[in-house]
């Protein structure tokens, strides 16, 4: 949905139209949930994440403003509240790895294929997805908002705090590493 339709049901969204709502959730949610479950470690996480992002919306969508296309900035908001909850986990975790050392290992699925994954074989996406998911977080989010949410460069930069400079290296160094666990999934 595009255009006057779409327009049309934000604005009865703005007005706190129930069933504007409802039909901006059927319209995005599964991007949405997608994005989150990229950047995120568990299903429930992205779950509970997707959730809060429509919540939220419920109280931002006043916010928006039509200067750029509204799925760009409904995972803007998706983005925003992952990079929150990362920043909250890390906090945690801190504490709990010096009282506990264990390891957490992530899997990662979407609901949909990124640009980037479109063109690789299922076989080959799931490979890629696993590797994404060890990234280091600092790598994984920039290159997940990159490209699945495919925000630009200044985008991310804007989302994470940093300097756009930075974003190329974080872009740069995530896909060598990337490259890297690739090889060696195939060694």
């Amino acid at each position: 949905m595009e255009g006057p339709d779409l327009e049309n049901v934000i604005e009865r969204a703005r007005g706190h139209d129930p069933e504007a709502c409802g039909e901006i959730y059927r319209l995005y949610s599964r991007r949405v949930f997608g994005l989150c479950r990229y950047m995120l470690e568990s299903l429930e996480s992205a779950e509970d994440a997707c959730s809060e992002v429509f919540l939220q919306l419920q109280r931002s969508i006043q916010s928006y403003d039509g200067s750029i296309p509204f799925l760009s900035w409904l995972l803007r908001v998706a983005a925003n509240q992952c990079i929150d909850i990362l920043r909250r986990r890390q906090r945690v975790r801190k504490v709990s790895v010096e009282v506990e050392d264990e390891a957490v290992v992530a899997y990662a699925a979407s609901s949909e294929p990124s640009p980037l994954s479109a063109v690789i074989t299922t076989e080959q996406r799931a490979h890629v997805r696993d590797a994404v998911t060890r990234l280091p977080q600092n790598y994984r989010v920039p290159l997940v908002l990159r490209y699945y949410g495919e925000l630009s460069y200044d985008e991310i930069a804007q989302q994470l705090g940093v300097q756009r400079n930075h974003v190329a290296t974080l872009i740069f160094r995530a896909k060598q590493e990337l490259r890297r666990k690739l090889a060696q999934r195939s060694e």
